[in-house]
């Protein structure tokens, strides 16, 4: 599936996730619905996670866990309501491929499994193209408070 619209931008991503440079490791929003969100990052080689000339592992999944956050920010944001904020609560099944070289655009899919109370279970995987760099499975706790969409 091809993703030639962004949604959203850099600027609107720092609109729809708490965390500010230079920790943000999503640039862009392409895809959203109730159940998959894609979002990319160019790595650029001043990126806090580069060493090397490699997009390192904290990299791959923190971009994991703020797609995560672009997605539920971005649900809440359409439905007029402020976010909650979101917590790991664990991270399972990850398996790092291999690092990505500065230089290249990431794409960053979620899926979410299913909630349960205020935990989310997301699949999510960092790739190019055919090329899959990781991939895990989070629980993601929200601290909701009376603003659920």
């Amino acid at each position: 599936m091809a993703f030639d619209k962004i949604i959203a931008s850099l600027e609107e991503i720092f609109r729809l996730i708490p965390q500010k440079p230079p920790v943000v490791m999503v640039d862009r929003l392409l895809y959203i619905d109730k159940v998959k969100t894609v979002a990319g990052l160019f790595i650029k080689e001043d990126n806090i996670f580069c060493s090397k000339g490699k997009f390192r592992e904290a990299g791959l999944i923190e971009s994991i866990a703020q797609t995560a956050a672009v997605s539920v920010g971005y649900q809440y944001k359409e439905a007029g309501k402020q976010a909650p904020v979101g917590y790991i609560g664990s991270i399972n099944h990850l398996s790092i491929h291999s690092l990505p070289d500065v230089n290249t655009l990431l794409s960053i899919e979620i899926n979410n499994e299913y909630e349960v109370l205020d935990f989310s279970i997301i699949r999510g995987k960092v790739y190019n193209n055919e090329t899959v760099f990781a991939e895990c499975e989070m629980k993601i706790f929200l601290k909701k408070g009376g603003n659920e969409v």
